[in-house]
């Protein structure tokens, strides 16, 4: 039980350094961030994932990590992008809009969730999930136990 407990601790403090946590905003930014979840598909949410992936390996110590091509890499800058547009356009305007007349901030704190829920997608994979534990293999947990206990 402690050994699924300290998986969860490292997995959400993982996250909480991958995606900024979310401002909690009033009605109309919290609606505008929903019509931008309710209108993704799972295919999208994993194209998300895949794009913030890709930013994520531009870092230059990660960079030799990934064997994204620059083909790869433009491919899904035209896809969010498309993507990004039809999302604000067509799908949630209304709520765009709205969201931006109560909080200049809407828009960020409204794609900090779609962020989210991007990675999210991800995450529910067995093999993500497996991966992101196996380190819990070389923690020393009797010593985190014993400070826990104190």
């Amino acid at each position: 039980m402690k050994h699924l407990f300290l998986v969860a601790l490292v997995t959400f403090t993982a996250f909480t350094f991958i995606m900024p946590s979310q401002t909690h905003a009033a009605g109309a930014t919290e609606q505008f961030a929903q019509c931008l979840v309710d209108g993704l598909t799972g295919k999208e949410r994993k194209a998300l994932a895949k794009w913030i992936f890709f930013a994520i390996a531009a870092h230059p110590e990660i960079k030799t990590f990934s064997s994204a091509t620059s083909q790869d890499i433009e491919k899904s800058d035209k896809f969010v992008g498309t993507l990004i547009t039809r999302m604000l356009t067509e799908d949630c305007p209304t709520q765009l809009k709205a969201a931006n007349a109560e909080n200049p901030l809407a828009l960020q704190s409204a794609f900090e969730l779609v962020g989210q829920v991007a990675m999210q997608e991800l995450m529910s994979n067995q093999n993500v999930t497996t991966s992101i534990s196996n380190y819990s293999r070389y923690a020393d947990l009797q010593k985190i136990n014993a400070l826990m206990a104190d």
